[in-house]
Parts: structure tokens; C-alpha cells; sequence
């Protein structure tokens, strides 16, 4: 019962409310309202109290049984058509964000969008996700000098050198020595990947260290050092520049060093142990891999792979749950058409999780496969399964991969762009 009615007797009107809309005044028959409860105005029915109304709407009149929202007008003649018809419209000319918090606030659900509406609705809001993911782009992409507003280094200790500092080692095209650095940078990290390469070759051949080969992993992880270091002392914010992946990846490949350096001198002064001391400096002598993740601040396309792992979280998990469901099928079914077989090696099923697999992913080393006929069934099924599993969210990966490439590009070509606006000034004078 609304609470107008405890007051006044029932009259035959007592069956409709007035909704004032911004002005707009509309009679509503309250069956046609109940159709909705969950609704705003559905909910108003339920109300037994005047706190309770006003929760609901800005203001009321008992006498007159009307009901006033300070919303806009325009866009409640759709709500009434749902009303109506059950059916939700979008709105011409209506930011989707603000359709979004309009139906919101009017407690209906998108599922009552009309099928003509409902993909271009889905549309839009995949586009604003992916404007609002921009953000999320920038801090795995690396922070961009244009980015930083010029207040950030004021009032600093050394605002303007270290301004000066920061754009050189984040813009490489910003100007020669900028580009100097860049690529020696660059250099050094190749370098320290072809020196990892060649250590590893040398310990399979149990031949020690050369000194040169130690002397130049040492010189590139002093340079690492002092090219982190340097970065974040003229960082505008340090905690926005160690929360960057780019950065995070960066310390990772400088730690295991003196890691390991601290553990060979502890090595040295105690001889119990060395056992688990050796096996603690082989792993952090593993973590070397991550000076190989470094070519991400060189490579757009690298930045891209990683927005787009990041961005396809739930595709990612979808493709992971299909395959190990996949996997766990397959497998059992393997187990029980093979088991029989004297020559058969898929005589367990953890066997026949790696036979589905390296089936499903239809990679087949051919180090174990089925020799009866049901089994051969089963692992044709498998392959053709595994093909169609994989596919369904690789689509959508790939899309997102190339509007993230494409988006990066245009950032490198703005920000080379903005690079010579401030090397050259309106008048085609040099600034230095």
C-alpha cells in the first residue's frame, strides 16, 4: 500500500500515481507498475512509510499521490515504453555511459534491451572499455614524458634538470643524445642476452667461466643498475614509476646478480651448506631470463603482447578451462581404450593427460600415441576438438593484439611528433 493511502479513502483514482519527471507529468496505472517490481517506481508500491518514498524519489505529495524525480525528462518516454511494452530502446544521441546510469538508477536490468538495440548497446560499451583501458595501457607501456604534467617537477629539487634527464631517457626521439642512449641501451641488452647464451654453452661443456665473458655480464649489470637507478632518482613519482611493469622487469634483471654475488661471498667465508648455496645460485642465475623481457622498452610489439595478455584475462582463462576439460576427457577415454594393450604406453592417465595435451594442441612429439582402433577413434576426436577449442578465443586475442599494435603505433608516432615541435619552434628556429 502506498503510503498516501493510509490517509485519505479509496477512491477509484487511488489505482494511479502522478510521475513528475523534471516537469514532465505522467498518470501511471499502478498493475502496470506491479508488472515490474523490482523497478524504481515498482518499488514504490512496496512502501509503507515516508523515509521509505524519499529513498526512492526527491520529493512526493500525499494528497495528490505524485511522485517527483529531478531526472531528465527526455529520457523518461523510454522508460515509460518499457513500461509499456517490456522493451528497452536506446536513446539517440545519448552518451552510453549516461544510458547505463539512467536504467541504472530507474532499476532496470540491460537484459530488457529489444534485440534491434541490443548489439549496438554491446558495441559501445566495448568501445568505452577500451578507451577506459588506455590508462591500464600507459602503465605497461612505460610512462611518456608528454604524459607528465609540468607541475610535477616544479618546486622539485632540480625540477629542471631532472625534467631534462627524465625526457632523454624516456623519448629517444627527443633528440641525438636521446637516441644515443636509446640505442646503446639497446646494445647492452642484446649483448647481455648473447653472453647468457654463451655462459650457458660453456657450463654444458663443464668448462669454467672465461673472464671476459664474467667481466662483460658484470659491465652490463652495472649499467642496468645505473640506468635504473638514474631513471628513478629523476622520476617524477617514484611510487607511479616502481609500480610500472616495464620498471618492475627491470629490477628483476639487476637483483640475482648481487644475489648471487652475496651468496658466493658467503660461500666463501662458510664451507657448511654449499650444497643448497650452489642449487639458491642456479635458480637466481635462471632469473637472468628477465634481462631478455627488457626488449619490451625497444619494442612496440612487445608492449602490445603484454596489453593484450593483460586486457584478455578472460579469454586466456576461457582457453585454459576448455583445454583441461579437454585434456581430462580425453585422457580418461585414452586410458580405458588402451589399457588392454601390450603395446600401448598410455597405461595410466596421467600418461594420457600428456598424450591430450600435446594432441589437442595438435604439437603430436610422437613419443606416445594410441595402436587400437578405438583408441585411433578417440584420438581423431581429440585433434579435431582440440582445433575447435583452440580457435574460439584466439579470434578475439588476435583483435585485441592488433588494435593495441595499431594504438601503440599512433603513440610512437605522437610522441615523435611532439619530439620535433619542441625541437623546432613555430618559426623553424632550432631550440636547443
Amino acid at each position: 500500500m502506498v503510503y498516501g493511502q493510509v490517509f485519505h479513502p479509496r477512491r477509484p483514482d487511488d489505482c494511479f500515481i502522478v510521475v513528475n519527471v523534471g516537469g514532465f507529468k505522467q498518470r501511471l496505472d499502478q498493475d502496470l507498475l506491479k508488472r515490474f517490481p523490482q523497478t524504481r517506481l515498482g518499488r514504490l508500491l512496496c512502501c509503507n512509510s515516508k523515509e521509505a518514498i524519499l529513498e526512492l524519489c526527491d520529493d512526493f505529495s500525499p494528497s495528490e499521490m505524485e511522485f517527483y524525480f529531478d531526472r531528465n525528462p527526455c529520457f523518461f518516454c523510454y522508460i515509460l515504453n518499457f513500461y509499456f511494452t517490456g522493451k528497452l530502446h536506446l536513446v539517440d544521441g545519448l552518451c552510453v555511459v549516461s544510458f547505463c546510469q539512467e536504467i541504472e538508477y530507474w532499476g532496470i536490468r540491460e537484459g530488457h534491451l529489444d534485440f534491434c538495440c541490443s548489439n549496438k548497446f554491446h558495441e559501445l560499451m566495448a568501445f568505452v572499455e577500451d578507451r577506459w583501458s588506455q590508462e591500464s595501457d600507459g602503465q605497461l607501456t612505460g610512462s611518456s614524458a608528454d604524459e607528465l604534467p609540468a607541475d610535477m617537477f616544479e618546486g622539485s629539487w632540480c625540477g629542471d634538470v631532472r625534467r631534462n634527464i627524465w625526457i632523454r631517457l624516456e623519448k629517444p626521439g627527443h633528440s641525438t643524445l636521446a637516441k644515443v642512449m636509446a640505442v646503446v641501451s639497446l646494445a647492452v641488452v642484446i649483448g647481455s642476452i648473447i653472453s647468457m647464451c654463451i655462459h650457458s654453452m660453456d657450463v654444458n661443456k663443464a668448462t669454467t667461466d672465461h673472464p671476459w665473458l664474467r667481466g662483460f655480464d658484470s659491465f652490463c649489470v652495472l649499467f642496468f643498475s645505473v640506468e635504473f637507478f638514474l631513471r628513478l632518482s629523476v622520476a617524477p613519482s617514484a611510487r607511479m614509476f616502481l609500480r610500472s611493469t616495464l620498471n618492475v622487469i627491470d629490477f628483476m634483471s639487476v637483483v640475482p646478480f648481487y644475489i648471487t654475488l652475496a651468496c658466493d661471498v658467503a660461500d666463501e667465508d662458510d664451507d657448511t651448506g654449499l650444497e643448497n648455496v650452489g642449487k639458491v645460485v642456479q635458480i637466481l642465475r635462471l632469473m637472468r631470463v628477465f634481462r631478455i623481457l627488457k626488449l619490451a622498452r625497444h619494442s612496440a610489439g612487445l608492449r602490445s603482447l603484454g596489453a593484450t595478455l593483460q586486457h584478455s584475462a578472460r579469454e586466456v582463462g576461457q582457453l585454459i578451462l576448455f583445454v583441461s576439460v579437454g585434456i581430462s576427457t580425453f585422457s580418461t577415454l585414452i586410458y580405458f581404450a588402451e589399457k588392454d594393450s601390450e603395446e600401448s604406453e598410455l597405461q595410466s592417465i596421467p600418461i594420457g593427460w600428456w598424450w591430450a595435451t600435446i594432441s589437442m594442441t595438435t604439437v603430436g612429439y610422437g613419443d606416445t600415441f594410441p595402436v587400437t582402433l578405438p583408441g585411433k577413434m578417440i584420438g581423431t576426436l581429440c585433434i579435431v576438438c582440440g582445433l575447435l577449442i583452440v580457435a574460439l578465443p584466439i579470434t578475439n586475442i588476435f583483435n585485441k593484439f592488433s588494435n593495441l599494435y595499431q594504438r601503440q603505433k599512433d603513440m610512437d608516432l605522437r610522441q615523435k611528433t611532439n619530439c620535433l615541435e619542441t625541437i623546432f619552434d613555430c618559426n623553424g628556429c632550432y631550440k636547443k
